[in-house]
């Protein structure tokens, strides 16, 4: 039976779902990934694990949408990438299974982090490692809303189109908070913090879980 999500938001949120329906979330192919990606850009340039990661301006807006595709490619091969509107918002969900690929993600940060720096990204990213759930769950790597759009119930709507799938499925979800602003978002929607993610002169990021009822 499918579990209600509505019922773990916040008084008001019970219109989320009609904004979905009136909006319309898309499900987007790969000729949407260029739209997708700068909605995303644009949502993380204020992001402070992107801009510790990338902190210079030029440097952000050269390396950061290359780092969006490598991590969000999987959801675009599996029909899991979402956007609304004329993608003001997009969220790059990985089903179970999916999983970004490591290599490539490495190999971006090598060429284009600081040597100095790389030693402690590695390890960030270690840290998130050991948090991702062992079960089968969905992984949502990327959420973004264009800063100009935002307060409008985009990304809620994208959680909740998501989330009842995973409801429907009885599968946990799973996902870092690079930005400490969006965990009460989270929340809401039944996500519980698991703990917090800091490596010498890194910002913290929040892993998250909704386990699965």
């Amino acid at each position: 039976m499918e579990r209600p999500i509505l019922n773990r938001s916040v008084p008001g949120s019970s219109t989320l779902a009609d904004v979905a329906k009136e909006i319309g979330v898309q499900t987007a192919g790969i000729s949407d990934q260029s739209r997708l990606v700068a909605a995303i850009v644009l949502a993380f340039s204020v992001d402070p694990a992107a801009r510790w990661t990338f902190p210079a301006p030029e440097n952000y807006l050269k390396h950061f949408p290359d780092l969006v595709r490598i991590f969000g490619r999987r959801a675009f091969e599996c029909g899991t990438a979402h956007f609304m509107g004329d993608a003001q918002a997009a969220a790059l969900w990985l089903p179970p299974g999916a999983q970004p690929d490591e290599e490539a993600l490495m190999a971006h940060f090598q060429r284009t982090v600081p040597e100095q720096d790389q030693d402690t990204l590695f390890a960030v990213f270690e840290q998130m490692g050991q948090y991702h759930p062992d079960e089968p769950h969905w992984y949502l790597p990327l959420i973004g809303v264009d800063p100009a759009q935002q307060g409008k119930g985009y990304g809620s709507a994208l959680l909740v189109h998501a989330l009842r799938r995973c409801d429907e499925d009885g599968t946990p979800a799973y996902l870092e908070s690079s930005n400490p602003k969006n965990i009460p978002l989270y929340q809401r929607h039944g996500f519980e913090v698991l703990g917090t993610i800091q490596v010498g002169s890194s910002p913290p990021i929040t892993p998250m879980l909704r386990r699965a009822d």
